[in-house]
């Protein structure tokens, strides 16, 4: 893609209003060296003066995938500029003054997509996303410059339901951005084999394991283990644990007639009991609710 493009906007109405998640704008720009910023052609309605910095009304995911500059807002120390690269991705949030531009000596190129509604709102409220932490580190990332062209296509063609495309490819986009910036911490790294390795310790020991003692495998002190490990996965050790007896529990209740007792043991429950009350925790129904559900049976209420 040569050409710079530019949709000033797109189209909403009151049923993509409904799907939770809308597209506004979505484009590519390429900023050679020396080239003022924003470039003419850019949408009047997202104008803004690099002196003076803007506020938008929806958020934006920009991917910068060549040269560099800088970006600052409200939240990130508006009188410190954060430096951008290529293969970084970078969030703009709605009501948040911001401001960032492209190193003269470079310039650079950048996909942009703009949205709003409930759905992002949410990843917002449960912490996914914060505006403290704006930008992540993506790397060159061909299936993400690809799904930026698809939405500028479907953006182009417009077709009926393309919103509701569009809806999709943000939200595949927001999930590669967070997971891959978060593993980003732990690639070819000593610390991503030592959680792979606990994970592995884990899977063979799991009815007697404790999560002190995978620590002591590893030789690491368990708080700085625990800390790692829940980076790592999003669960602490003993969740972990935990969650995989359930699952393995599950098996045995839909593919076997092992007696829930004898299930509970074998999983290394303490006794019956605590079974029961862990896996209606996890699961929101008995292990014998389960396994008539999973066997073809009705669970009674």
């Amino acid at each position: 893609m040569n050409d710079s493009i530019h949709l000033k906007y797109l189209i909403v109405n009151e049923t993509d209003l409904s799907w939770g998640l809308t597209i506004n704008s979505v484009g590519y720009q390429s900023i050679t060296s020396q080239e003022s910023y924003p470039p003419q052609n850019h949408p009047t309605r997202y104008l803004f003066s690099t002196e003076k910095g803007r506020i938008l009304d929806e958020y934006q995911l920009l991917y910068i995938t060549r040269g560099k500059g800088d970006f600052v807002s409200s939240s990130t120390n508006k009188n410190s500029m954060q430096p951008i690269k290529e293969g970084n991705m970078f969030l703009l949030f709605p009501g948040e003054w911001h401001n960032y531009m492209p190193d003269k000596r470079t310039g650079w190129d950048e996909y942009w997509i703009g949205f709003k509604g409930i759905n992002i709102d949410n990843l917002v409220d449960f912490g996914f996303f914060n505006k403290q932490k704006v930008i992540f580190n993506i790397g060159m990332n061909s299936k993400i410059v690809e799904l930026y062209k698809q939405a500028i296509q479907y953006a182009i063609e417009q077709k009926s339901g393309f919103q509701q495309i569009l809806a999709g490819i943000v939200t595949h986009l927001l999930g590669l951005a967070y997971s891959i910036d978060k593993n980003s911490v732990f690639e070819n790294s000593e610390l991503a084999n030592q959680i792979n390795k606990a994970k592995v310790i884990i899977l063979e020991n799991f009815k007697e394991i404790k999560p002190k003692e995978v620590a002591d495998n590893l030789n690491m002190s368990y708080s700085n283990f625990r800390k790692i490990f829940k980076e790592y996965t999003g669960f602490a050790p003993l969740q972990y644990i935990q969650e995989l007896k359930v699952q393995k529990s599950k098996e045995l209740l839909t593919n076997t007639t092992i007696s829930i007792k004898e299930i509970a043991f074998l999983m290394g429950f303490e006794n019956q009991e605590y079974f029961f009350t862990s896996f209606k925790k996890k699961t929101g129904i008995t292990p014998l609710e389960y396994r008539k559900f999973t066997q073809g049976g009705m669970i009674e209420r």
